[in-house]
């Protein structure tokens, strides 16, 4: 678990220094604020500002985020505070990024039916 004075003293961790991600099919949203070195209410602000973030909510409101999700608050975090983004930069960013992978693998699927 990450020392709560990390967030206290301002002072943030590079992607490189956060703990690797268990192999575990839920997280708590407290797992995953010590996972991302973030804290649980920049988490909630981050569901709302980006479309792709949307964890599993159970009883009592509870998040539950899978891994994936976890990887893109990752993501988030380093645009963010290692990259210098701004929130709209960030949420442009991933969204270009989403449509290279669809060309991607568009382009592939029609490599694909040329080479049959």
């Amino acid at each position: 678990m990450l020392d709560k004075t990390l967030f206290e003293a301002g002072s943030a961790l590079l992607s490189s220094q956060l703990p690797p991600i268990p192999a575990k099919r839920y997280f708590t949203i407290g797992e995953v604020a010590d996972l991302c070195g973030v804290r649980s209410h920049v988490l909630r602000y981050w569901e709302q500002e980006f479309s792709q973030l949307s964890p599993q909510k159970r009883r009592g409101n509870r998040r539950y985020y899978q891994h994936h999700e976890v990887v893109l608050i990752r993501k988030i975090r380093a645009l963010l505070y290692e990259e210098g983004f701004t929130i709209s930069g960030a949420r442009n960013r991933l969204e270009e990024a989403r449509g290279e992978l669809r060309l991607r693998d568009e382009l592939q699927a029609v490599l694909q039916i040329l080479s049959q």
